[in-house]
């Protein structure tokens, strides 16, 4: 993979299919969090990163950055947490609860947030374009909160086998993404999700119940429960 000048998906590297794989560097042999530079957003390329405990992160002016951060935040089915206030949220039926109906929506709703201490957001064009193929492909998935019919707050990931592997959420309006997670969450555990992958600590993500291990410990727990790499 060739460290190019120039931002983005690298336009010379070829584009695998969903059935193509590439092998990265082993992240336990990086230093840092970044694991290797360049290359494309193409289904084979993000799906082989993610079986690899890999996933693309960097800003809009940058080269693909592929991340492995040590440590890791995990959320376990026993670990969920589900806080009174929330309880109360879903009592209340304060929102619509959907899955898949919009991705679109909620990957341009991530895109679009502002968030306290960024400047402008991670999630490119590329990046919208690249996963709105892997749900058309069947493997990226939106949960979505409405409110009075109108889509304020969700969440999209990536499931491969049994691991779900979470990108990013959004809220327009409070407890919206909470909401849209948690339904999520307790879909995918009920349907034998053995773990989510939240990626890195945010304090929103240790209140529903995420925790830290190491990335050895990680990328170990992720090969015996993808077995080997196969979904």
């Amino acid at each position: 993979m060739r460290n190019r000048p120039r931002s983005g998906p690298d336009p010379l590297f070829p584009c695998l299919g969903e059935h193509e794989r590439y092998r990265f560097p082993d992240p336990e042999k990086s230093p840092g969090d970044i694991v290797a530079v360049g290359g494309n957003l193409s289904p084979g390329m993000l799906l082989s990163a993610y079986e690899q405990g890999i996933f693309p992160w960097y800003n809009p002016e940058d080269p693909i950055l592929w991340q492995c951060p040590d440590p890791r935040f995990v959320l376990f089915p026993e670990n969920l947490h589900i806080s009174a206030s929330m309880q109360r949220v879903f009592k209340r039926c304060e929102f619509e609860i959907a899955l898949d109906r919009d991705f679109a929506g909620v990957i341009n709703g991530c895109a679009e947030i502002d968030r306290p201490g960024q400047d402008g957001t991670w999630i490119t064009n590329d990046i919208i374009a690249a996963y709105t193929e892997l749900h058309r492909l069947g493997y990226a998935h939106s949960a979505e909160s409405y409110h009075e019919g109108k889509l304020v707050g969700g969440c999209y990931g990536i499931v491969l086998g049994r691991v779900f592997f979470g990108e990013s959420m959004f809220a327009r309006q409070s407890n919206a993404s909470k909401a849209a997670f948690l339904t999520l969450a307790q879909n995918l555990f009920a349907d034998g999700i053995a773990f989510i992958d939240c990626q890195v600590h945010t304090d929103h993500l240790e209140s529903l119940g995420g925790v830290e291990m190491g990335r050895p410990e990680f990328l170990k727990l992720l090969r015996e429960t993808l077995g080997g790499g196969e979904h």
